[in-house]
């Protein structure tokens, strides 16, 4: 803390300088004034807490002093100290809030006991204020969000009670029940994408402060944050006369800001809030993105079918089965031709791409058992670095899309085949004194004989027999490795009932006999 001593004589400040009990009350800073004219100077550039100052001074006297203190914005604590006990100083001091009045010659115990209440009462206030600064902060953060939600719940349920009606007209001024309203929707994630670097709530917040700069001008509406939405902002219009006006005017500051050109979509007018953001809504939803406008309004709407993916689901399937980039990319151009050229490709026709895709995705995973953990990528980046639809973005994201389904599923059925195999040289390493021929095989997997013969030698470099017949010789080997068993019962042991035929095959094999191999290893 800061105090400042102001009396035209020296001996008077040196007295309260040693009297006082500085250190105690956390005053470290005291300086010095011989009149008001030095005091204010000081006072103005270091702001102490605590004042003493003498009445009567030369050029600028006590009571001037205390004029001035009293019209400025310190909080500072003044103490009076004069040797006159006068009732027009007393009566100034008690007019202009001096905290106290000590007489002079100054007693020390009235000096600190008044010092200790003045320091004790400016950190109380001190507290106060500081609570009631994080309070208005506060409300002025909440306060925001609060009416977000407030107008979210006018779009989304029908009527306004009187009591709604009187927070806006108590807010805003306007008797809104009354009026016919207008809802304009501007898309905020092209922005968020282009200029916030995916930053939503300081798009949010720029964007917000922009429009009702505008708009509080002659109180022509409300912009506020869906809060119903993750990524719509709504200007509520309850003013007409301006409104073409206000969105060339938000358009081209939202344009300079960021140097993007997002679609802003204007309902028509109506005296409930519901209907008009429904109007709005319907707007922006089913507007051609292919035309490229800034605005668009109930005109620009146009009856049409949308394209649906379900019915191209075959050839797709097949495309995605063949597991070639290239058939399924030839399949998605023609889709892609279609809807530019027969259909609306609008935000809704996009909405229903993307359930489809969904479904047909899931119904593949199932097919081929697959349950994955890690998300699919989900291709939403359409805009342009000026926040403008780009037909061939979306074609390029939905294109990703099926290409990652196409290697998820090619992984998988490339795993099935290989486990298929895997389960069939088991079964050769459990079965292999059993007479084993390929059809016994594919009647016990379920699979054709032509595809295991081709894939078991493709994995394996080998023919199922062959496969057998080097599982037996190795068998074999290690059978003859015991003295005590004879030719005939190492042969039937790895599946041979005929001794000649095994010692042909193993001499085939090995190129000795089985005798020469067991003396060869002794």
């Amino acid at each position: 803390m800061k105090a400042i001593i102001i009396d035209d004589e020296k001996h008077v400040r040196e007295g309260l300088l040693l009297l006082a009990e500085w250190e105690k009350h956390g005053i470290h800073t005291i300086l010095e004034a011989e009149d008001g004219d030095e005091a204010i100077e000081l006072i103005t550039e270091h702001r102490p807490e605590i004042i003493f100052t003498d009445m009567r001074m030369p050029k600028r006297d006590g009571i001037t002093l205390l004029k001035w203190l009293h019209a400025s914005e310190l909080t500072s604590k003044t103490i009076v100290v004069s040797g006159y006990d006068d009732f027009e100083y007393m009566r100034n001091a008690i007019h202009y809030k001096s905290f106290d009045y000590i007489l002079k010659p100054i007693e020390p115990d009235v000096l600190n006991d008044t010092l200790d209440k003045a320091v004790k009462e400016w950190n109380e206030q001190a507290r106060s204020r500081k609570s009631q600064v994080e309070e208005s902060r506060v409300m002025n953060e909440v306060k925001p969000l609060y009416w977000d939600r407030f107008f979210s719940t006018l779009c989304s349920k029908e009527g306004m009670t009187k009591e709604m009606a009187e927070k806006v007209e108590k807010e805003f001024g306007v008797s809104i029940e009354k009026l016919h309203k207008t809802v304009a929707l501007l898309p905020i994630k092209p922005i968020v994408m282009k200029s916030f670097q995916g930053d939503r709530d300081l798009a949010f917040f720029t964007i917000i402060n922009i429009c009702n700069e505008l708009l509080r001008k002659q109180n022509d509406g409300v912009c506020f944050r869906n809060s119903n939405k993750e990524e719509e902002l709504v200007i509520l219009f309850w003013h007409h006369k301006h409104v073409t006006y206000l969105l060339e005017e938000i358009h081209s500051l939202i344009y300079q800001y960021g140097r993007v050109s997002p679609v802003m979509a204007l309902g028509q007018k109506s005296r409930k809030v519901k209907e008009a953001y429904e109007s709005a809504l319907e707007v922006y939803s089913r507007h051609p993105l292919l035309a490229q406008k800034k605005f668009v309004t109930h005109q620009d709407v146009k009856a049409g079918s949308h394209l649906h993916l379900l019915d191209h689901s075959n050839e797709l399937k097949w495309a995605i089965r063949s597991g070639s980039r290239e058939q399924v990319q030839s399949q998605l151009e023609g889709i892609f031709s279609k809807l530019e050229n027969s259909h609306i490709l609008s935000l809704e026709q996009i909405q229903v791409w993307e359930d489809q895709f969904e479904i047909l995705r899931n119904n593949w995973l199932k097919e081929y058992e697959i349950r994955r953990q890690k998300a699919f990528y989900r291709g939403t980046d359409y805009w342009r670095e000026d926040g403008s639809f780009s037909f061939r973005k979306f074609k390029d994201e939905k294109t990703k899309e099926f290409i990652e389904l196409i290697q998820t599923l090619t992984q998988a059925k490339y795993q099935k085949e290989k486990n298929n195999m895997q389960y069939i040289e088991e079964y050769l390493q459990q079965h292999y004194q059993e007479d084993i021929n390929l059809q016994n095989i594919a009647d016990r997997f379920y699979l054709s004989r032509e595809y295991i013969s081709r894939k078991f030698k493709q994995d394996y470099g080998a023919t199922i027999t062959d496969y057998v017949t080097n599982i037996r010789m190795e068998k074999a080997k290690k059978l003859l490795e015991n003295p005590y068993l004879k030719i005939y019962e190492v042969a039937y042991g790895v599946g041979y009932g005929n001794e000649k035929y095994f010692s042909k095959v193993f001499k085939k094999h090995t190129g000795l006999t089985p005798n020469e191999y067991r003396h060869a290893k002794t």
